[in-house]
Parts: C-alpha cells; sequence; structure tokens
C-alpha cells in the first residue's frame, strides 16, 4: 500500500471533509477531491482518471459519503478494468452510508455500504483496520460528533452540539472558490475542522467553538497584520489569482485578460487583482448561470467586450452580460474552454473594438 498513491473524492458537508481528515494521519501520499451530487460526481471521477493516467503510477481511488448511482457505478468499474487491463495497478474502495447505493453494494465487492454508520466514523474504522494510521488523541471524540450530527442523534447530547457547530463551520466557509481554488478550498475547511479539535475537551465545548469561528477563519488567512477578515480573504484570493496566471490567462483582441469562475465581488477583487498585476488589461469572472462580471483599469473598454461576447453593456471599466448556452461545469478547464470558443468565434467577426496597439 505504500506505493500507492489514493486519489480521495468526497462529499462537500461536514461528514465528507471528515472523512478526508481522517485520512490526513495516514502516511501516504493523498490526492482530495471534493463532489456533490450530480454531473459533479462524473466530472471528478473522470478527472482522477485523467490524473491516474497521467502519473502512470500504481493508485487507490477512495470514495467517501458520495453513493454512486448504479450507471456509475457500473461506468467506473469498467473503467478501472479497463485501465488495469492496460497494465496499471489501480484498487477502488468506496466507503458510504446511503441506502440508495444498495443496488451497487450489493453487485461490487469494492462498494461498502453500512447505514448504521456516517462516512467519516466508517472511513475512521477502515483506516484502523487497513492502513497505518497515526490516530491522534482527539479522533475518536470528533468522530462520535460528527456521527451523532449526522445521523442525528440528539441523545448524545455532548456529540451532538459539537458536531452541530462544526457543522456550520464547513457550511459558512465558503470565502474561497472551490472550484477556481479546488486544492486551498480543500485545505481551508480541512485546517478550520483541525483547528476545530482543540476545544473538544473544554468546558461548555460547543459554545466555546462557536464563539471561536470567526478568529479561526482570519487566523487561516492572516499573514503580516490583522485586519477584517473580508480585507484578509481578499488579498488571500488575489494572491491565489496571481499564483494561477498561466492557466487562466485569456487573450482577446491582444488584450490580455484573467479568467476566473465564480468568484464573486468582482469589484473588490477584480479591481484588487488589476492593481497587484498591472499587466492585465481586464478580468472577467463568468457565474455558474453563465453571467458575466468584467473589470478594468482604464486599458480597455470592457463594456465593448461585454457587448461583443454577450450582447452586454456597462461603462468602460465596469460591465457584464449574459453568455446564453453556457453549460455549469465543476471543472475549470471546461469552463476556459467555452470562453475560448466564444472569443475565437468573436475574433473572427469585426466589431466596435479595434485591436490593442502595441507599443515598440
Amino acid at each position: 500500500m505504500n506505493n500507492k498513491t489514493i486519489h480521495h473524492l468526497s462529499h462537500i458537508d461536514l461528514d465528507g471533509y471528515s472523512c478526508q481528515l481522517v485520512m490526513k494521519f495516514t502516511p501516504y501520499k493523498i490526492f482530495n477531491y471534493n463532489a456533490n451530487y450530480g454531473a459533479e460526481v462524473r466530472q471528478k471521477l473522470e478527472l482522477i482518471l485523467e490524473n491516474i493516467s497521467k502519473n502512470n503510477a500504481p493508485a487507490m481511488i477512495l470514495i467517501t459519503d458520495l453513493n454512486l448511482t448504479f450507471d456509475e457505478s457500473r461506468w467506473l468499474n469498467n473503467e478501472v478494468i479497463k485501465m488495469n487491463d492496460e497494465k496499471n495497478d489501480i484498487t477502488l474502495v468506496l466507503l458510504d452510508h446511503h441506502g440508495s447505493g444498495e443496488d451497487s453494494a450489493n453487485k461490487y465487492e469494492w462498494y461498502y455500504l453500512d447505514t448504521s454508520r456516517c462516512a467519516t466514523k466508517i472511513t475512521y474504522d477502515y483506516a484502523q483496520e487497513n492502513f497505518e494510521f497515526d490516530e491522534p488523541k482527539w479522533m475518536n471524540k470528533f468522530v462520535n460528533a460528527v456521527n451523532a450530527v449526522d445521523l442525528w442523534k440528539q441523545e448524545e447530547v455532548e456529540a451532538f452540539e459539537y458536531g452541530k457547530v462544526c457543522m456550520r463551520l464547513v457550511t459558512e466557509s465558503r470565502e474561497l472558490n472551490r472550484v477556481m481554488f479546488a486544492d486551498d478550498d480543500n485545505n481551508y475547511k480541512l485546517s478550520l475542522l483541525l483547528a476545530s479539535t482543540k476545544y473538544l475537551d473544554e468546558p461548555d465545548a460547543p459554545v466555546l467553538l462557536d464563539e471561536k469561528i470567526h478568529q479561526l477563519k482570519k487566523e487561516f488567512f492572516m499573514r503580516d497584520s490583522n485586519n477584517t477578515l473580508d480585507n484578509l480573504a481578499t488579498k488571500y484570493i488575489v494572491e491565489l489569482l496571481g499564483n494561477a496566471r498561466d492557466e487562466k490567462t485569456i487573450y482577446y483582441k491582444g488584450y490580455r485578460g484573467y479568467l476566473s469562475y465564480g468568484v464573486g465581488n468582482t469589484s473588490i477583487i477584480g479591481n484588487g487583482f488589476l492593481l497587484a498585476f498591472p499587466e492585465y488589461d481586464f478580468i472577467v469572472d463568468v457565474s455558474y448561470r453563465g453571467t458575466m462580471s468584467l473589470r478594468a483599469n482604464n486599458n480597455v473598454s470592457v463594456s465593448l467586450i461585454s457587448k461583443e461576447w454577450a450582447n452586454g453593456g456597462g461603462h468602460p471599466n465596469a460591465a457584464g452580460g449574459r453568455i446564453m448556452g453556457f453549460k455549469e461545469q465543476y471543472r475549470y478547464d471546461r469552463v476556459k474552454k467555452q470562453i475560448e470558443k466564444i472569443i475565437n468565434d468573436k475574433e473572427a467577426v469585426a466589431g466596435e473594438l479595434e485591436y490593442k496597439k502595441e507599443d515598440f
């Protein structure tokens, strides 16, 4: 097992992230992925298979707190068989507690289903039995808190109340976009959950954690000096945008732009990015529904860009519009592919916006 890389896909709630927190205390190389139900599960599984194929090394696909439909299970099982037939070494394990996966569990031995425990508790027990596991002393108590709230065991008062606060800690930690910044968002949530464990044995632990949530968030984002949570998070996000410039740069009629997806708060974050990276002429943030928000800093009229792309409009430095026929995606590369198709189509047609004149 030590030579295998684990690709761990889990749900986007307390139970799902807690499964990944448990796995942090194994010695293996792990890549974390998260998904909600529906099309996102398939897209993330496709990404995992692509990454395994690129790495060409022994791997385990671990899925927790997500029940697959029978069709999804059959597809994934067949894909793994095909890859193993091509001399790959891939094992597949799914640990879940949702009864709707019974058909898959009855068909595939890699699909483990137990409706009596939450996925975190299943993963915890599985790790103890099957992995090298450096269990911290707080782990059992934390797992019981997750189990109590996920299965709604109100009679376990202390565990249930602590689990409730942890549940809110996850659901209200939306500062980072989990498509644009998947790894960073995952690390953020796991860091908050890990930080929460230090209050487990304190008197009135649920109340204490409830009061500490804001502080824990600020501590994650803080660098040099204290500030409001909004300002700390904005600075952090601008840094993330800057670090990803190679992947997320686009060009339109010679103007250099930055494409973000679902980040929001474009007036603050977009303008902050343009000030930090003045080599960019504009930034465009596309929402999950295909609405665009564009910002510039006097280098180009984003009103004209919006008009040419989506019949939108606005002001020279702030504009918006909606991309008709936009398909919501859960992978950034597929968003960029849609936008670049629009750019290529629109550049081929004369418009009001002239091509950028280069300085010589």
